[in-house]
């Protein structure tokens, strides 16, 4: 007698992975302003269906944003139980960078924060905060280079689908990406120029639930 009701649990599970997987594919490379039928087009299913799911465009976006910062988290925990404090900055980093952790940045101006948002977003900035102050205590991150700089690096050069299929724009990312991992490096023969990101002007984008 559970069969049906289990069939159907998971049916609607596999729709919501196609939807957000499509969602994320078409903001990516169509913009926020990408219709959600667009969506639901690439994920194969009805605009019904979706609609049943994500009551609004905003509810969509809002989803992957959390979905984004469950996946830092995960990076972070497998950068942490790697031995060598440099190679799990790395992995860190690269891991964000791969999967296009900011995407979704730009939609900061788009859609409320949820308080389920601004949760995960505190535990993955404590997990990325634990990961960089590993590495500065190990000496092998330079001094004057912050989280905030880490989490503006990947942001910027994780602005791309993990799906991508341009191959130059993925070897134009990794070039960039082991440029500035060499540079991040303790040992740079000079200082980093201006001040840290601020805290105020990075932060203030997610502006706090009610």
């Amino acid at each position: 007698m559970d069969a049906k009701p289990r069939g159907r649990h998971i049916e609607a599970a596999r729709n919501d992975r196609l939807i957000l997987d499509a969602a994320r594919e078409v903001f990516t490379r169509d913009g926020f302003d990408a219709p959600v039928a667009a969506v639901a087009a690439r994920a194969g299913v009805g605009v019904g269906s979706l609609y049943r799911r994500y009551g609004t465009k905003e509810q969509l976006l809002q989803r992957l944003c959390v979905l984004a910062m469950e996946q830092a988290i995960a990076a972070a925990e497998e950068a942490a139980a790697l031995p060598d404090p440099w190679a799990a900055l790395e992995s860190y980093i690269r891991a964000c960078v791969g999967f296009g952790s900011g995407v979704l940045a730009p939609a900061a101006d788009l859609i409320a924060t949820t308080r389920e948002m601004w949760e995960v977003a505190t535990r993955a900035r404590r997990h990325a905060d634990a990961v960089v102050a590993r590495a500065h205590q190990a000496g092998v991150l330079r001094p004057d280079a912050t989280a905030l700089d880490i989490a503006v690096l990947i942001e910027w050069l994780g602005r791309h689908a993990a799906t991508d299929p341009d191959p130059e724009h993925a070897n134009a990312v990794g070039r960039l990406l082991a440029l500035a991992l060499t540079g991040l490096r303790a040992g740079s023969p000079a200082p980093l120029p201006g001040h840290p990101p601020r805290p105020s002007w990075y932060y203030a984008r997610w502006a706090e639930p009610l």
